[in-house]
């Protein structure tokens, strides 16, 4: 039961990107691979290497920094058993009470496998990746560590919001990656991609920083990314991306791709949060964000500025909201134009959902909105983000 405002259903035919705060992305038509996520550091390594010698022109020197960091990055491989029907006819209670569940008949199960990179963080195995290289919880994992022994994994948590996932290997002594600030990363900086692009283990592709904080790109539901031309392909999802100090700035998640292979536009998530993620999967099993409850929000155009009476196209607009979300029962109603959050102008509605999921959960949030003209302030408490699986228009 949604409350709806009229005037955005003109826009439904049109192209339009719509947020769940409640919900993940499922859908990604451009985004065809993703790259392996890196492993959670429990502890940090002392030693740090020093940045990159540049000699005259040339590119920077990486080597020093590729012999102390591709052996903490892992070949994951993950095998998921699924069984589909072969018969129209296989839930039918009159055909199974004739026939049974035969597999003949009804479908065999099937194991699906996939191939990703992976990072170790800690040196008693903790090892970060993707969700999307390792399925389903249930699946079955194994790490192949860089002395070249495959280990059985157990599962710690996965994060559907950022496509990150914490494994935990039985093993010690392992070598690791120091974690890097990734706020400190600057747009033209040097960067090394480590990971198992086609199976080829362990391989390094230098690049730089193309752009921070890139959003709006359909990969996740939390979008935060930082983008690079450092080369990435199918199976480098759950790998490194590494500055040149030698230290973890970013799991590589996606590629953007026309042709299913590297085609310069690739997809990091930032050390700063995969660290946030893997300490809430290690404490709680889970990732523990904030929530208004169910909204849709569109970006705010042209258009729809004239048809809302607002003056600017600043800010986004609420669509649809459930009745029982805190969101409705605080005052906020469909057509409502969000200008700011705590005093944050808003700007898109990927910046809204991190904003949302960033809050502290039991604080109430100041939600300023531009409604038939006039401007309000809306008081909304804080809840705790139930993850769902849902689509995103």
């Amino acid at each position: 039961m949604f409350k709806s405002v009229s005037v955005i259903a003109l826009l439904l035919a049109g192209v339009l990107m719509g947020f769940i705060l409640s919900g993940r992305a499922t859908e990604q038509p451009d985004v065809i691979a993703r790259a392996p996520a890196a492993s959670a550091a429990v502890e940090q390594p002392s030693a740090v290497q020093p940045a990159p010698v540049v000699i005259g022109n040339a590119a920077p020197d990486f080597t020093r920094v590729a012999a102390q960091t591709v052996g903490a990055v892992t070949n994951i491989a993950s095998m998921q058993v699924s069984r589909r029907p072969a018969s129209p006819f296989a839930t039918d209670p009159f055909f199974q009470y004739f026939f049974g569940d035969q597999d003949d008949l009804f479908g065999r199960s099937r194991a699906q496998q996939s191939l990703g990179s992976g990072v170790v963080i800690s040196r008693d195995g903790f090892v970060v990746t993707n969700q999307h290289v390792i399925g389903e919880s249930e699946a079955e994992v194994t790490v192949t560590i860089g002395d070249r022994r495959e280990v059985r994994a157990k599962i710690i948590g996965v994060d559907s919001w950022t496509d990150l996932a914490l494994l935990k290997v039985d093993a010690t002594n392992l070598p690791v990656i120091p974690w890097g600030d990734s706020s400190k990363l600057r747009v033209a900086e040097w960067v090394m991609a480590v990971g198992n692009p086609f199976s080829l283990n362990q391989t390094v592709t230098l690049g730089i920083v193309s752009a921070l904080g890139r959003a709006n790109v359909g990969i996740t539901q939390y979008e935060d990314f930082i983008q690079t031309d450092a080369a990435i392909n199918p199976g480098n999802s759950g790998g490194a991306l590494i500055n040149g100090r030698g230290e973890l700035v970013g799991i590589n998640t996606a590629i953007f791709s026309q042709s299913g292979g590297y085609q310069g536009i690739g997809f990091a998530v930032p050390s700063n949060l995969v660290r946030r993620v893997i300490d809430d999967l290690t404490k709680f099993g889970q990732v523990r964000r904030g929530s208004i409850g169910l909204i849709q929000v569109l970006p705010l155009t042209a258009r729809l500025a004239d048809e809302l009476r607002a003056p600017r196209t600043d800010g986004i607009v609420v669509n649809q909201l459930h009745r029982d979300s805190a969101a409705y029962k605080a005052g906020l109603e469909p057509g409502d134009i969000i200008l700011s959050f705590n005093g944050t102008p808003v700007a898109d509605p990927s910046q809204f959902v991190r904003m949302v999921s960033d809050s502290t959960i039991g604080s109430t949030a100041r939600v300023e909105v531009l409604r038939d003209g006039s401007r309000q302030t809306i008081r909304i408490p804080i809840d705790t983000q139930q993850e769902r699986r849902v689509r995103r228009r």
